[in-house]
């Protein structure tokens, strides 16, 4: 038999040697392990302070990459102050009292004078009766101040030092549920990335914030604004949840971008970024012996700090059906969603199963029937995790319409195809391919430390456990006709389902009243 271990560490050839001796029943195989030999391999480890490790020994090549994910998003975030969690996404590239700065002991003091400078212009700004001649005043005074601060900045310093050291693939993202960072680097530099890591978590300076700000604002403009498609989305979104803060957009609200201070975005930092909030795999050529006592010495100085409540707010049962349209100059395009479980639900493999039915690869039943046969469509397709996954969200199927063709057309089309899972069964052929494609993309990710790491620090943070990864592989093999049949009858229904659709229409263009830095015109 071949071990999960050798999988993992030779990912190309055991593909190529599965794909010509009976594919399916060796990847069956290959995954039906009791974990004890990839568990040789993984040594977890938690902090006093609560922060936990989870170290994977893959000595293949000198390198190791690593995944850290906060348990933060857009959902964590209040009204009036959305985008906090992206944007302190960007503070954390920007140094430390150490890095990124030319003089830190006279940018702290520059940096309070600033924050004090913004808080007395928006004040002013937002006084009832607002006198212009006093917010244009004190605005240009708060301009004079950053230009003070920005001359101690060092900038890309942070980055700077990762790739100088051999680091490749350093990047961040943050979602509606959590916010990553991730890179890779030779295996000689594991002390770097752990006084590197520590640093930018336990000494965050929010230098640049009101630049980086104009920088996340000309985002929202460029990716929501600026696009029909991001516009439709942010409604969408919106109208879907009534009450989960899954209705706030991720890059935030452009008033709450052009408002929010770098006070605001301290007290979220020191709110959620607590050690008990976050999770770390570590993957490639590293020893948890040698290891473990750095993790100590550097992330062990991060104060423990409460762990933040969790949300409140459920979404109610939805009773009706929602429809938005969006008329603009741009092309028609279609997309229905329906309210479904977390992604923890036992069901999850169930609406896998209906995403890769219907949209994966050519012999798909959209792509057959709405692309190849009636030709009503240039591409349609699924996702079975909007905007989130770590509480109820959305499965939305979508299809750009064909030159000439309704969004009528593809919605029904679609519907018919919905309508197909519930009164028939699927074949015995889809199940199998199914179930043979999850594996082997699971195979071929879990194949690179980074895509290991990737996927530990998500069963970590969803389940507690990270493996609940190799539970969830052998769930895909309980996936049965029936299943599908039931969770569809169950999941589109009209009552449960959210329409959006662009209908192309000549207008004016979008107008915004303030600029990027919401300051007086």
């Amino acid at each position: 038999m071949i071990s999960l271990k050798y999988v993992l560490r030779n990912p190309l050839p055991v593909l190529m040697f599965l794909l010509v001796f009976s594919f399916p029943l060796l990847l069956s195989q290959v995954f039906a392990q009791d974990l004890a030999s990839f568990s040789k391999q993984v040594t977890p480890h938690t902090l006093k302070n609560g922060w936990t490790f989870i170290i994977v020994e893959r000595p293949t090549a000198p390198v190791f990459a690593f995944m850290t994910r906060v348990n933060v998003g857009s959902a964590q975030e209040q009204n009036g102050m959305t985008g906090l969690a992206h944007m302190f996404e960007h503070m954390a590239f920007k140094g430390t009292p150490r890095l990124g700065t030319s003089n830190y002991e006279e940018e702290k003091v520059a940096l309070k004078n600033l924050e004090d400078a913004y808080q007395s212009y928006q004040q002013a700004k937002f006084e009832a009766n607002a006198d212009p001649e006093i917010v244009t005043e004190r605005y240009e005074h708060f301009k004079h101040m950053q230009k003070v601060a920005g001359q101690y900045v060092v900038k890309n310093e942070f980055g700077d030092i990762i790739e100088r050291e051999g680091g490749v693939s350093l990047n961040a993202f943050t979602g509606a549920d959590v916010t990553g960072y991730f890179y890779a680097l030779p295996s000689n530099k594991v002390e770097l990335f752990a006084y590197l890591e520590s640093e930018r978590f336990l000494h965050p300076v929010f230098r640049e914030f009101y630049k980086e700000r104009d920088v996340v604002m000309e985002e929202r403009r460029l990716r929501t604004e600026s696009r029909a498609i991001g516009r439709l989305l942010e409604q969408f979104i919106s109208t879907a949840f009534i009450a989960h803060p899954y209705h706030h957009p991720v890059i935030g609200f452009a008033s709450d971008i052009q408002s929010y201070t770098m006070t605001d975005a301290e007290a979220f930092y020191r709110q959620q970024y607590v050690p008990s909030n976050m999770v770390t795999a570590i993957v490639g050529d590293v020893n948890a012996e040698k290891i473990i006592p750095l993790l100590e010495t550097y992330f062990g100085r991060i104060p423990e700090g409460p762990k933040p409540e969790p949300l409140r707010s459920v979404e109610p049962p939805a009773i009706a059906e929602k429809t938005v349209v969006l008329k603009d100059p741009s092309q028609p395009f279609y997309l229905e969603g329906y309210h479904k479980p977390a992604v923890t639900h036992q069901d999850q493999p169930v609406f896998d199963a209906i995403d890769d039915i219907l949209t994966n690869g050519r012999t798909s039943r959209f792509y057959r029937s709405l692309v190849r046969d009636k030709k009503i469509a240039v591409s349609a397709g699924s996702y079975s995790a909007y905007p989130g996954e770590k509480y109820p969200h959305l499965w939305v199927a979508y299809g750009v319409p064909a030159r000439g063709v309704s969004n009528a057309t593809i919605q029904n089309a679609l519907r018919d195809e919905l309508q197909r899972l519930t009164t028939e069964d699927v074949s015995d052929e889809e199940l199998q391919k199914f179930r043979t494609r999850a594996k082997a993309g699971l195979v071929r990710a879990l194949g690179s430390n980074l895509g290991l790491a990737m996927y530990l620090t998500d069963y970590q943070m969803l389940f507690g456990d990270w493996r609940e990864l190799f539970k969830y592989i052998e769930r895909l093999d309980s996936v049965t006709k029936a299943d599908i049949r039931r969770v569809a009858a169950q999941t589109f229904r009209e009552s449960n389902r959210v329409v959006g659709m662009i209908e192309t229409e000549a207008s004016e263009p979008v107008k915004t009243n303030m600029n990027a830095s919401g300051g007086p015109q």
